[in-house]
Parts: C-alpha cells; sequence; structure tokens
C-alpha cells in the first residue's frame, strides 16, 4: 500500500467529520463530464477537496474571495490537460493570469500532503508485505521498492547554453528528475525533490532522503530495485551487466519485469496528469514550484488507486526507457553486494521452475 491502513482510515474519519453538503462547483458536471474534465471520479475528487480544505480554508485573489472548490477545481483541470480550460475559468470567475497563483497554492498544500499520502514501508509488518508481494510478482526477495528517475519535460533557452546544457538528458530533451520508488501495485512510496535532467542516477540516489536512510541501514536488510545507471550495493539490486548462464538471465528477466511496472506507473500516471508531459519553462529557481506540482501529482495517483479510477483514455502506455548516463570510469563494485546478489541468483533463480509462476503472470497480464 502507498500509506498504511490505519493512516488511511484515521484520514477518511477526519473528513467524514468534516463533510457538508453543501453544494459545489463540481455538481455542474454530470459523471462522464466530471471525468473528461479532470480524469477523476466524483468521490475521489470530494476527498481530495476536502482534505485541501483542512489545510487551507479560504485565500484572497485578486478577483475577490476564492473558494477552496474553485481552487481545487482550477488545479485539477490543468493536471489533467496541461493548460485552463478558459470556459472552466469563466465558471471560476478566474482568468488565465490567476492561474500560477491558484496552482501555486494548490500544489503547495497537496505536496505538503505527501507525508500522509505517499509513504515508504517503515515497520515490520508493511516492509514484510510489501517484499513477499514483489517476489510474487517476479521472484526477486526481500525488496521493499523499484528505484528509478521520472524525467518531466521542460523547456529551457537554448541561448544559456550552461543552464540548457544542465537539463539536457540522455534521450535528447531538456528535462527536470526526480527519484521515485513504487511496488509492485504501482503505488509510489517514495518521490524527492526534482533536479535538472542530466544529473546521474547515482548521484541522484546518494544526496536523496531514502537513498541516505538505506545506505545508512535505517531500513535493515532490504533492497531496492535499481536500473544499470545505479551502481550495485547493499541496498540496491542493479542487472547482471552479462549474464553468463541461464540462471542470471532469468534474474535479469525478473529485473527488467519489476522495472516494468514503474514505466507503466509513470506513463499510466502522465497521461492521467498531462501537465507531467511538458512542465513549462524551468531554471534553477523554479524547481521547487516544478517539484510541488510533481509530489501533487503523485499524491492524486496514490488517492485515485484508493478509489479504483479507472484509466483516462489511451493510458498506461510504457514509459520510455531512458538510456543510463554512465560514468567514464566505472565504479568499484562492492564484493559484499556481488555475494548477496549471487545468493539471490542461486537460490530464487537456479531453475527454470522458479520463475514459473511469474512468466505465467506475464502471460495473464499481456493477454
Amino acid at each position: 500500500m502507498a500509506f498504511a491502513l490505519p493512516l488511511w482510515l484515521a484520514v477518511q474519519k477526519e473528513l467524514l467529520e468534516q463533510t457538508h453538503a453543501d453544494p459545489t462547483c463540481f455538481d455542474q458536471f454530470d459523471d462522464g463530464a466530471l471525468f473528461l474534465v479532470f480524469h477523476l471520479t466524483r468521490p475521489c475528487i470530494a476527498f481530495i477537496t476536502d482534505a485541501v480544505r483542512i489545510r487551507l480554508k479560504k485565500m484572497d485573489s485578486k478577483n475577490g474571495e476564492l473558494c477552496v472548490d474553485e481552487m481545487v477545481m482550477v488545479a485539477l483541470n490543468y493536471y489533467a490537460h496541461g493548460v485552463s480550460s478558459p470556459d472552466l475559468l469563466l465558471r471560476a470567475g478566474q482568468s488565465q493570469a490567476d492561474c500560477p497563483e491558484i496552482l501555486s497554492t494548490v500544489s503547495e498544500v497537496l505536496a505538503g500532503m505527501s507525508d500522509a499520502f505517499i509513504s515508504f514501508p517503515l515497520f515490520h509488518n508493511a516492509k514484510n508485505s510489501v517484499a513477499s508481494r514483489i517476489e510474487k510478482f517476479c521472484g526477486i526477495p526481500n525488496a521493499l521498492g523499484v528505484l528509478a528517475p521520472a524525467h518531466f519535460r521542460i523547456r529551457a533557452s537554448p541561448y544559456e547554453k550552461e543552464r540548457f546544457r544542465s537539463f539536457l538528458n540522455t534521450l535528447g530533451f531538456t528535462s527536470v528528475s526526480s527519484q521515485l520508488i513504487c511496488d509492485s501495485d504501482g503505488n509510489i512510496l517514495s518521490v524527492e525533490k526534482c533536479c535538472v535532467g542530466s544529473m546521474y542516477e547515482e548521484d541522484m540516489w546518494y544526496s536523496s532522503i531514502k537513498g541516505k536512510e538505506m545506505e545508512e541501514e535505517v531500513h535493515g536488510p532490504f533492497w531496492v530495485i535499481g536500473g544499470k545507471g545505479y551502481n550495485l550495493s547493499k541496498h540496491v539490486l542493479t542487472p547482471v551487466a552479462e549474464p553468463a548462464n541461464e540462471k542470471e538471465i532469468r534474474f535479469n528477466e525478473a529485473h527488467t519485469k519489476i522495472q516494468k511496472v514503474m514505466r507503466k506507473t509513470l506513463g499510466s500516471m502522465k497521461w492521467r496528469f498531462r501537465c507531467l508531459m511538458q512542465l513549462g519553462f524551468a531554471n534553477d529557481g523554479s524547481l521547487n514550484k516544478k517539484s510541488n506540482i510533481i509530489k501533487a501529482c503523485c499524491v492524486l495517483h496514490n488517492v485515485a488507486k484508493k478509489f479504483s479510477v479507472p484509466p483516462p483514455p489511451v493510458a498506461g502506455k510504457i514509459e520510455p526507457l531512458h538510456p543510463s548516463k554512465m560514468r567514464t570510469v566505472p565504479a568499484e563494485i562492492i564484493p559484499e553486494a556481488l555475494k548477496a546478489r549471487q545468493e539471490i541468483i542461486d537460490n530464487k533463480f537456479s531453475s527454470s521452475f522458479s520463475s514459473q509462476d511469474t512468466s505465467n503472470q506475464d502471460t495473464e497480464e499481456d493477454a
């Protein structure tokens, strides 16, 4: 789960106690129109609006007092389409000039809710639950999630060459990148602040809060599963660079399978919240604002999954695989980490029978 059941029930209780029967600006949409405009369902939107209302009652805007419902309506419409609908702004009594302030406020509030709605497993039972689901899915044991950088396109001026280069990623476009961890069900378990698109995945990991916690043994003898851009360590499990036998090939196939969950999660999230496909102009000074939008969408993604919100049309596309940015001089491999990975390969992937269940699951999913 993205957040513990007791916490989820406590939040629901708090919101239900503050629920009111007053009409809202969302009532003007029927269920079909509501989904097309916001890519979310009515119960999900009501929950989100009440959650924001708890933290932010009302604000003063240039056009007078703007209620929380209207702020959330404008922000959710922007998240869903990457632009604000003129008709919707007219209904809210706002203009395009008001959007940045509204979006900044709502995104900051939603990003601040990430501690409640995006949670890495901290307790023994939660860790074992996440790890057992991952093992059942792909055969890799003792893993607390899938680790990857998520790239989000931005516009950067090519005339400012040094700044432009810093945002240029391995696929050749400018982006900001946030480090994400998800579970086997596609719930976001961790999202870190964003950085420039050219940053090495390894540097992102070691400078991140979650990376420091894992490497300092805060979370015990567990892994996160990372791609080729990471160094194999005691807590980051990478694929075998040059598999020499069948069991190493099977391990790499399992590794690819769970990594595909992250790519599908990112693709689905970008189709639900299309603002993530193009975050607009960016520079070093605007990274915090971009980070708030990304975190806000991650919070909304997890809430949408809790409410079983169906994907919007053409959702669920696989995120393109970003070639890892490799260093000129390869990092030194830690012998203990190499030994631990080999033990997993020997114990879990020594025969084709060990991966039979997960390959059958692949066939069912593809069907």
